[in-house]
Protein backbone atom coordinates (compact mmCIF):
# COMPACT_ATOMS: atom_id res chain seq x y z
CA UNK A 1 0.00 0.00 0.00
CA UNK A 2 1.23 3.57 -0.62
CA UNK A 3 3.18 5.22 2.17
CA UNK A 4 1.40 8.06 4.02
CA UNK A 5 3.71 10.61 5.68
CA UNK A 6 3.59 13.97 7.50
CA UNK A 7 5.05 17.03 5.78
CA UNK A 8 6.17 20.62 6.32
CA UNK A 9 3.02 22.32 5.11
CA UNK A 10 3.01 25.73 3.46
CA UNK A 11 0.41 27.68 5.44
CA UNK A 12 -1.12 31.12 5.30
CA UNK A 13 0.33 33.37 7.99
CA UNK A 14 -2.72 34.03 10.16
CA UNK A 15 -1.00 37.00 11.82
CA UNK A 16 -1.20 38.75 8.43
CA UNK A 17 -4.30 37.37 6.70
CA UNK A 18 -7.68 35.86 7.56
CA UNK A 19 -8.79 32.44 6.41
CA UNK A 20 -12.09 33.91 5.23
CA UNK A 21 -10.19 36.23 2.90
CA UNK A 22 -7.66 33.82 1.43
CA UNK A 23 -9.33 30.38 1.14
CA UNK A 24 -11.44 29.46 -1.89
CA UNK A 25 -13.55 26.57 -3.20
CA UNK A 26 -11.98 24.11 -5.67
CA UNK A 27 -11.34 25.74 -9.04
CA UNK A 28 -13.80 23.53 -10.92
CA UNK A 29 -16.89 24.72 -9.02
CA UNK A 30 -16.14 28.47 -9.13
CA UNK A 31 -18.50 30.34 -11.51
CA UNK A 32 -17.21 33.55 -13.17
CA UNK A 33 -19.11 35.94 -10.89
CA UNK A 34 -17.82 34.25 -7.74
CA UNK A 35 -14.30 34.28 -9.10
CA UNK A 36 -14.56 38.06 -9.25
CA UNK A 37 -15.83 38.13 -5.66
CA UNK A 38 -12.87 36.04 -4.51
CA UNK A 39 -10.46 38.37 -6.29
CA UNK A 40 -12.10 41.31 -4.52
CA UNK A 41 -11.80 39.66 -1.10
CA UNK A 42 -8.03 39.94 -0.88
CA UNK A 43 -4.90 40.37 -3.02
CA UNK A 44 -3.83 37.10 -1.36
CA UNK A 45 -6.83 34.92 -2.14
CA UNK A 46 -5.58 31.53 -3.34
CA UNK A 47 -7.84 31.68 -6.41
CA UNK A 48 -5.32 34.10 -7.95
CA UNK A 49 -2.80 31.25 -8.04
CA UNK A 50 -4.95 28.14 -8.38
CA UNK A 51 -7.41 29.54 -10.92
CA UNK A 52 -6.09 32.88 -12.14
CA UNK A 53 -7.53 35.00 -14.92
CA UNK A 54 -6.50 34.92 -18.54
CA UNK A 55 -5.53 38.39 -19.77
CA UNK A 56 -5.36 40.07 -23.14
CA UNK A 57 -1.94 39.65 -24.70
CA UNK A 58 -1.09 36.43 -22.85
CA UNK A 59 1.55 34.33 -24.56
CA UNK A 60 3.96 31.51 -23.76
CA UNK A 61 6.08 33.72 -21.52
CA UNK A 62 3.32 35.65 -19.75
CA UNK A 63 0.10 33.89 -18.84
CA UNK A 64 -1.96 32.84 -15.86
CA UNK A 65 0.42 29.98 -15.08
CA UNK A 66 3.54 32.16 -15.05
CA UNK A 67 1.66 34.71 -12.95
CA UNK A 68 0.63 31.94 -10.54
CA UNK A 69 4.28 30.99 -10.02
CA UNK A 70 5.33 34.62 -9.56
CA UNK A 71 2.57 35.22 -7.01
CA UNK A 72 3.42 32.08 -5.06
CA UNK A 73 7.06 33.14 -4.84
CA UNK A 74 6.04 36.67 -3.86
CA UNK A 75 3.71 35.53 -1.08
CA UNK A 76 6.43 33.28 0.32
CA UNK A 77 8.93 36.14 0.16
CA UNK A 78 6.46 38.47 1.93
CA UNK A 79 5.78 35.75 4.55
CA UNK A 80 2.11 35.69 3.63
CA UNK A 81 2.71 31.98 3.20
CA UNK A 82 5.07 30.34 5.70
CA UNK A 83 6.60 26.89 5.81
CA UNK A 84 5.81 24.81 8.90
CA UNK A 85 8.96 24.29 10.95
CA UNK A 86 8.48 20.55 11.45
CA UNK A 87 6.67 17.72 9.68
CA UNK A 88 3.04 17.38 10.71
CA UNK A 89 -0.29 15.96 9.73
CA UNK A 90 -3.13 18.49 9.59
CA UNK A 91 -6.56 17.58 10.92
CA UNK A 92 -9.46 19.09 9.01
CA UNK A 93 -13.03 19.67 10.12
CA UNK A 94 -15.96 21.09 8.19
CA UNK A 95 -19.18 21.92 10.02
CA UNK A 96 -22.00 21.99 7.49
CA UNK A 97 -25.66 21.27 6.83
CA UNK A 98 -27.03 18.75 4.34
CA UNK A 99 -30.68 17.87 3.74
CA UNK A 100 -31.61 19.71 6.93
CA UNK A 101 -29.14 17.82 9.13
CA UNK A 102 -26.07 19.35 10.80
CA UNK A 103 -22.90 17.33 10.23
CA UNK A 104 -19.14 17.50 10.72
CA UNK A 105 -16.73 16.10 8.17
CA UNK A 106 -13.40 15.03 9.69
CA UNK A 107 -10.18 13.85 8.13
CA UNK A 108 -6.48 14.52 7.90
CA UNK A 109 -4.13 16.10 5.37
CA UNK A 110 -0.96 14.15 4.61
CA UNK A 111 1.32 13.20 1.74
CA UNK A 112 0.76 9.91 -0.04
CA UNK A 113 3.41 8.22 -2.14
CA UNK A 114 2.22 8.15 -5.73
CA UNK A 115 1.51 4.72 -7.20
CA UNK A 116 -0.03 3.52 -10.43
CA UNK A 117 -3.79 3.44 -10.16
CA UNK A 118 -4.97 0.06 -8.91
CA UNK A 119 -1.85 -0.43 -6.79
CA UNK A 120 -3.11 0.79 -3.44
CA UNK A 121 -4.88 3.88 -4.80
CA UNK A 122 -8.16 3.13 -6.52
CA UNK A 123 -10.25 5.43 -8.77
CA UNK A 124 -13.98 5.12 -9.25
CA UNK A 125 -14.89 7.70 -11.92
CA UNK A 126 -13.94 8.42 -15.51
CA UNK A 127 -11.82 11.51 -16.27
CA UNK A 128 -11.51 14.00 -19.15
CA UNK A 129 -8.41 15.35 -20.87
CA UNK A 130 -9.00 19.13 -20.70
CA UNK A 131 -9.02 19.56 -16.88
CA UNK A 132 -5.89 17.41 -16.62
CA UNK A 133 -3.97 19.63 -19.04
CA UNK A 134 -4.80 22.71 -16.95
CA UNK A 135 -3.80 21.11 -13.64
CA UNK A 136 -0.55 19.81 -15.12
CA UNK A 137 0.43 23.35 -16.14
CA UNK A 138 -0.26 24.59 -12.61
CA UNK A 139 2.01 21.88 -11.16
CA UNK A 140 4.76 22.55 -13.68
CA UNK A 141 4.87 26.27 -12.92
CA UNK A 142 4.21 26.29 -9.16
CA UNK A 143 5.94 23.04 -8.18
CA UNK A 144 3.21 22.50 -5.62
CA UNK A 145 -0.02 20.70 -4.78
CA UNK A 146 -2.33 23.64 -4.20
CA UNK A 147 -5.46 21.64 -3.45
CA UNK A 148 -5.85 18.13 -2.00
CA UNK A 149 -7.18 14.90 -3.44
CA UNK A 150 -10.11 13.65 -1.35
CA UNK A 151 -9.58 10.02 -0.27
CA UNK A 152 -11.81 7.64 1.67
CA UNK A 153 -10.53 4.55 3.45
CA UNK A 154 -12.03 1.76 5.54
CA UNK A 155 -10.40 1.11 8.92
CA UNK A 156 -11.60 -1.33 11.56
CA UNK A 157 -9.37 0.14 14.29
CA UNK A 158 -10.21 3.78 13.47
CA UNK A 159 -7.02 4.96 15.17
CA UNK A 160 -6.65 8.05 12.99
CA UNK A 161 -10.31 8.97 13.33
CA UNK A 162 -10.01 8.75 17.14
CA UNK A 163 -7.00 11.09 17.15
CA UNK A 164 -8.83 13.62 14.99
CA UNK A 165 -11.97 13.42 17.15
CA UNK A 166 -9.90 14.08 20.28
CA UNK A 167 -8.51 17.39 19.02
CA UNK A 168 -9.78 20.49 20.80
CA UNK A 169 -8.82 24.11 21.13
CA UNK A 170 -8.38 26.86 18.60
CA UNK A 171 -7.73 25.81 15.00
CA UNK A 172 -4.67 27.07 13.16
CA UNK A 173 -7.00 28.64 10.57
CA UNK A 174 -10.69 28.65 9.77
CA UNK A 175 -12.73 29.81 6.80
CA UNK A 176 -16.40 29.94 5.88
CA UNK A 177 -17.48 28.85 2.42
CA UNK A 178 -20.24 30.23 0.21
CA UNK A 179 -22.82 27.83 1.71
CA UNK A 180 -22.02 28.86 5.28
CA UNK A 181 -20.00 25.74 6.12
CA UNK A 182 -17.08 26.40 8.47
CA UNK A 183 -13.77 24.75 7.60
CA UNK A 184 -10.99 24.41 10.21
CA UNK A 185 -7.46 23.07 10.22
CA UNK A 186 -5.41 21.86 13.22
CA UNK A 187 -1.74 20.85 13.36
CA UNK A 188 -0.89 17.34 14.57
CA UNK A 189 2.80 17.47 15.51
CA UNK A 190 2.91 14.92 18.36
CA UNK A 191 5.42 12.25 17.31
CA UNK A 192 3.39 9.37 18.75
CA UNK A 193 0.19 10.48 17.04
CA UNK A 194 2.06 10.98 13.77
CA UNK A 195 3.40 7.44 14.05
CA UNK A 196 -0.07 5.99 14.64
CA UNK A 197 -1.60 7.89 11.70
CA UNK A 198 1.20 7.04 9.29
CA UNK A 199 1.16 3.34 10.24
CA UNK A 200 -2.60 2.91 9.97
CA UNK A 201 -3.10 4.78 6.71
CA UNK A 202 -0.08 3.21 5.04
CA UNK A 203 -1.63 -0.24 5.52
CA UNK A 204 -5.02 0.49 3.92
CA UNK A 205 -6.31 0.70 0.34
CA UNK A 206 -7.16 4.29 -0.55
CA UNK A 207 -10.18 5.16 -2.70
CA UNK A 208 -10.31 8.43 -4.61
CA UNK A 209 -13.52 10.24 -3.70
CA UNK A 210 -12.84 13.57 -5.41
CA UNK A 211 -9.81 14.65 -7.41
CA UNK A 212 -9.35 11.92 -10.01
CA UNK A 213 -7.91 14.44 -12.47
CA UNK A 214 -5.45 15.75 -9.88
CA UNK A 215 -4.19 12.28 -9.05
CA UNK A 216 -3.65 11.34 -12.68
CA UNK A 217 -1.87 14.67 -13.18
CA UNK A 218 0.37 14.05 -10.13
CA UNK A 219 1.27 10.65 -11.56
CA UNK A 220 2.09 12.15 -14.96
CA UNK A 221 4.08 14.98 -13.34
CA UNK A 222 6.13 12.46 -11.35
CA UNK A 223 6.99 10.55 -14.53
CA UNK A 224 7.79 13.80 -16.31
CA UNK A 225 10.12 14.97 -13.52
CA UNK A 226 11.82 11.57 -13.38
CA UNK A 227 12.55 11.82 -17.11
CA UNK A 228 13.63 15.45 -16.85
CA UNK A 229 16.08 14.78 -14.00
CA UNK A 230 17.39 11.54 -15.46
CA UNK A 231 16.39 9.64 -12.37
CA UNK A 232 18.16 6.29 -11.98
CA UNK A 233 17.72 5.41 -8.28
CA UNK A 234 14.99 4.88 -5.69
CA UNK A 235 15.94 7.77 -3.42
CA UNK A 236 12.74 9.72 -2.58
CA UNK A 237 12.00 12.92 -4.48
CA UNK A 238 9.46 15.60 -3.46
CA UNK A 239 7.30 14.85 -6.50
CA UNK A 240 6.98 11.21 -5.42
CA UNK A 241 4.23 12.35 -3.05
CA UNK A 242 0.93 14.16 -3.46
CA UNK A 243 -1.27 16.09 -1.01
CA UNK A 244 -4.34 14.18 0.13
CA UNK A 245 -7.24 14.57 2.54
CA UNK A 246 -8.04 11.19 4.03
CA UNK A 247 -11.35 10.38 5.76
CA UNK A 248 -12.77 7.15 7.16
CA UNK A 249 -15.70 6.11 4.96
CA UNK A 250 -17.63 5.01 8.06
CA UNK A 251 -17.62 8.63 9.30
CA UNK A 252 -21.20 9.90 9.39
CA UNK A 253 -19.87 13.31 8.36
CA UNK A 254 -19.23 12.16 4.79
CA UNK A 255 -22.04 13.22 2.47
CA UNK A 256 -22.33 12.04 -1.14
CA UNK A 257 -24.90 13.92 -3.21
CA UNK A 258 -26.30 12.90 -6.59
CA UNK A 259 -25.86 14.80 -9.83
CA UNK A 260 -29.03 14.85 -11.92
CA UNK A 261 -29.25 14.48 -15.69
CA UNK A 262 -30.92 16.84 -18.18
CA UNK A 263 -31.49 15.75 -21.77
CA UNK A 264 -32.70 17.03 -25.11
CA UNK A 265 -34.52 14.76 -27.52
CA UNK A 266 -37.23 13.17 -25.38
CA UNK A 267 -40.42 14.94 -26.36
CA UNK A 268 -43.12 13.22 -24.32
CA UNK A 269 -44.73 9.95 -23.29
CA UNK A 270 -45.37 8.68 -26.83
CA UNK A 271 -43.40 5.52 -27.45
CA UNK A 272 -41.13 6.32 -24.50
CA UNK A 273 -43.38 4.65 -21.94
CA UNK A 274 -43.77 1.53 -24.10
CA UNK A 275 -39.99 1.19 -24.15
CA UNK A 276 -39.56 1.94 -20.44
CA UNK A 277 -42.25 -0.44 -19.20
CA UNK A 278 -40.10 -3.44 -20.05
CA UNK A 279 -37.62 -2.51 -17.29
CA UNK A 280 -39.49 -0.06 -15.04
CA UNK A 281 -42.80 0.38 -13.30
CA UNK A 282 -44.04 3.93 -13.93
CA UNK A 283 -46.04 6.01 -11.47
CA UNK A 284 -47.38 9.50 -12.16
CA UNK A 285 -46.64 11.85 -9.25
CA UNK A 286 -48.62 14.80 -7.86
CA UNK A 287 -47.78 18.23 -9.33
CA UNK A 288 -46.59 19.52 -5.95
CA UNK A 289 -44.25 16.59 -5.26
CA UNK A 290 -40.91 17.17 -3.54
CA UNK A 291 -38.98 15.00 -5.97
CA UNK A 292 -35.87 14.67 -3.82
CA UNK A 293 -37.88 13.32 -0.90
CA UNK A 294 -39.94 11.12 -3.20
CA UNK A 295 -36.84 9.49 -4.73
CA UNK A 296 -35.30 9.01 -1.27
CA UNK A 297 -38.51 7.43 0.03
CA UNK A 298 -38.79 5.14 -3.00
CA UNK A 299 -35.35 3.70 -2.23
CA UNK A 300 -32.67 2.16 -4.39
CA UNK A 301 -33.20 1.80 -8.13
CA UNK A 302 -35.83 4.54 -8.27
CA UNK A 303 -35.51 7.49 -10.67
CA UNK A 304 -37.54 10.66 -10.81
CA UNK A 305 -38.38 11.68 -14.39
CA UNK A 306 -39.76 15.07 -15.44
CA UNK A 307 -41.13 15.45 -18.97
CA UNK A 308 -41.53 19.05 -20.08
CA UNK A 309 -44.13 18.24 -22.74
CA UNK A 310 -46.31 16.59 -20.08
CA UNK A 311 -45.24 19.07 -17.38
CA UNK A 312 -45.36 16.19 -14.95
CA UNK A 313 -43.13 14.12 -12.68
CA UNK A 314 -43.02 10.34 -12.91
CA UNK A 315 -41.36 7.75 -10.68
CA UNK A 316 -39.50 4.96 -12.47
CA UNK A 317 -38.79 1.86 -10.39
CA UNK A 318 -36.38 -0.65 -11.86
CA UNK A 319 -37.85 -4.14 -11.98
CA UNK A 320 -34.47 -5.82 -11.74
CA UNK A 321 -32.64 -8.32 -13.84
CA UNK A 322 -29.10 -8.52 -15.12
CA UNK A 323 -27.84 -5.72 -17.30
CA UNK A 324 -26.22 -7.19 -20.39
CA UNK A 325 -22.50 -6.58 -20.83
CA UNK A 326 -22.27 -4.71 -17.50
CA UNK A 327 -19.89 -5.91 -14.78
CA UNK A 328 -21.71 -7.18 -11.64
CA UNK A 329 -19.98 -4.50 -9.52
CA UNK A 330 -21.59 -1.77 -11.65
CA UNK A 331 -25.07 -3.29 -12.01
CA UNK A 332 -26.46 -2.01 -8.67
CA UNK A 333 -25.70 1.64 -9.50
CA UNK A 334 -28.65 3.87 -10.36
CA UNK A 335 -26.44 5.98 -12.65
CA UNK A 336 -25.59 2.83 -14.62
CA UNK A 337 -29.23 1.69 -14.76
CA UNK A 338 -30.17 5.13 -16.09
CA UNK A 339 -27.34 5.14 -18.63
CA UNK A 340 -27.82 1.59 -19.92
CA UNK A 341 -31.62 1.31 -19.95
CA UNK A 342 -32.65 4.85 -20.87
CA UNK A 343 -29.93 7.24 -22.03
CA UNK A 344 -28.15 4.74 -24.31
CA UNK A 345 -31.42 3.39 -25.71
CA UNK A 346 -33.36 6.52 -26.54
CA UNK A 347 -32.51 7.29 -30.17
CA UNK A 348 -33.69 10.89 -30.05
CA UNK A 349 -31.38 12.10 -27.26
CA UNK A 350 -29.09 14.76 -28.70
CA UNK A 351 -27.62 16.35 -25.58
CA UNK A 352 -26.84 15.37 -22.00
CA UNK A 353 -26.04 17.84 -19.21
CA UNK A 354 -25.61 17.70 -15.44
CA UNK A 355 -27.09 19.68 -12.56
CA UNK A 356 -26.83 19.36 -8.78
CA UNK A 357 -30.21 20.91 -8.00
CA UNK A 358 -33.38 19.18 -9.17
CA UNK A 359 -35.23 22.52 -8.94
CA UNK A 360 -32.68 24.25 -11.14
CA UNK A 361 -32.77 21.36 -13.61
CA UNK A 362 -36.56 21.53 -13.91
CA UNK A 363 -36.38 25.31 -14.21
CA UNK A 364 -34.12 24.91 -17.24
CA UNK A 365 -36.53 22.39 -18.76
CA UNK A 366 -39.44 24.78 -18.26
CA UNK A 367 -37.48 27.47 -20.11
CA UNK A 368 -37.21 25.14 -23.07
CA UNK A 369 -33.52 24.33 -22.63
CA UNK A 370 -34.14 20.62 -22.03
CA UNK A 371 -36.95 18.14 -22.68
CA UNK A 372 -36.51 15.84 -19.69
CA UNK A 373 -34.85 15.67 -16.29
CA UNK A 374 -33.83 12.52 -14.43
CA UNK A 375 -33.37 12.79 -10.66
CA UNK A 376 -31.24 10.21 -8.87
CA UNK A 377 -30.52 9.20 -5.31
CA UNK A 378 -26.94 9.34 -4.02
CA UNK A 379 -24.24 6.77 -4.68
CA UNK A 380 -23.00 5.15 -1.45
CA UNK A 381 -19.46 4.95 -0.09
CA UNK A 382 -19.80 1.14 -0.20
CA UNK A 383 -20.59 1.43 -3.92
CA UNK A 384 -17.35 3.34 -4.43
CA UNK A 385 -15.32 0.73 -2.55
CA UNK A 386 -16.92 -2.13 -4.49
CA UNK A 387 -16.47 -0.55 -7.93
CA UNK A 388 -12.96 0.74 -7.27
CA UNK A 389 -11.81 -2.58 -5.79
CA UNK A 390 -12.97 -4.28 -8.99
CA UNK A 391 -10.72 -1.87 -10.92
CA UNK A 392 -13.73 -0.34 -12.68
CA UNK A 393 -14.97 3.20 -13.22
CA UNK A 394 -18.42 4.67 -12.79
CA UNK A 395 -19.88 7.07 -15.35
CA UNK A 396 -18.76 10.69 -14.99
CA UNK A 397 -20.63 12.71 -12.36
CA UNK A 398 -21.69 9.62 -10.39
CA UNK A 399 -20.71 11.19 -7.07
CA UNK A 400 -20.55 14.66 -5.57
CA UNK A 401 -18.82 14.76 -2.21
CA UNK A 402 -20.10 17.56 -0.02
CA UNK A 403 -18.89 19.88 1.30
CA UNK A 404 -16.06 20.59 -1.10
CA UNK A 405 -12.69 20.99 0.62
CA UNK A 406 -11.40 24.55 0.68
CA UNK A 407 -8.26 25.30 -1.32
CA UNK A 408 -5.55 27.16 0.58
CA UNK A 409 -5.93 25.54 3.99
CA UNK A 410 -2.52 23.88 3.50
CA UNK A 411 -0.22 23.60 0.47
CA UNK A 412 2.44 21.03 -0.38
CA UNK A 413 5.35 22.96 -1.94
CA UNK A 414 8.12 20.85 -3.47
Amino acid sequence: MPQVIPFNGLLFNTSKVSGNDVAAPPYDIIPPEYKEALYAKSPYNIVRIDFGKDEQGDDGNNNRYTRANALLDQWISEKILVRDGEPAFYAYEADYESMGAKKTLRGVFGLVKIAELGKGVWPHEETRAKPKADRLEIMRHCMANLSPIYIIYNSKEKATAKIIASISGKPYMSAQDRDGSVHKIFRIADRDQIGVISKELSELPLFIADGHHRYEVALEFKKEMDRKTGRNDDEPRPWDYVLMFLADMADSGISILPTHRMVKGISGKGGLFARLEKDFSIEELPECVDINKAVAAAGKHSLGMYLEKEKRWFMLKYKGGELKDVHPALQPLDVVILRELILNREPGISELAYEMSADVAVGKARKGEYDAVFVLGPTGADDIERVASANLRMPAKSTYFYPKLMTGMVINKF
